[in-house]
């Protein structure tokens, strides 16, 4: 249930000695264990009484469940993928061109290079970064934003 091995377990082991001390330790284990106990049993107990309320029409609610499950297999393919990724695949038949900048490659949706099919990419230049703000430089403010 927790995944705790033996490693694990020596380690608190050691910290319970360290912080209840030898004289508590066996009682504070004998307590653990009790309500480990009691908690597994409420529980096999709230399972066994649904079970027992619900009888044959536990059968009927878990057939639309059965269906949900069903449902959600085809989308189980869809995992991992973005937003962009999707509109790539979609609009753009995978052509990340248009997200990347890198429009000489060939396009791997349907092997045409470049915007309007022409054998050079157009020659973009990249904005030049703003330059940091001074000590105690209030930022300009853009009136239109606001």
């Amino acid at each position: 249930m927790f995944n705790i091995g033996w490693p694990e377990m020596v380690i608190l082991v050691v910290a319970a000695l360290v912080i209840l001390g030898p004289e508590r330790l066996p009682g504070a284990i004998r307590w653990t264990a009790q309500s480990l106990r009691q908690v597994r049993d409420y529980a096999s107990g709230a399972t066994s009484q649904l079970r027992n309320d619900f009888g044959p029409e536990i059968d009927e609610l878990r057939k639309p469940l059965e269906e949900l499950n069903e449902l959600r297999k085809p989308l189980e393919g869809l995992r991992g993928m973005t937003p962009r990724s999707m509109v790539t695949k979609h609009l753009f038949d995978g052509d990340e061109s248009l997200f990347t900048g890198n429009f000489d490659s060939p396009n791997s949706g349907n092997g045409q290079s470049g915007p309007a099919n022409s054998g050079t990419p157009p020659n973009y230049s990249v904005p030049e970064a703003p330059k940091p703000l001074d000590r105690n430089e209030k930022p300009p403010i853009d009136f239109d934003a606001t």
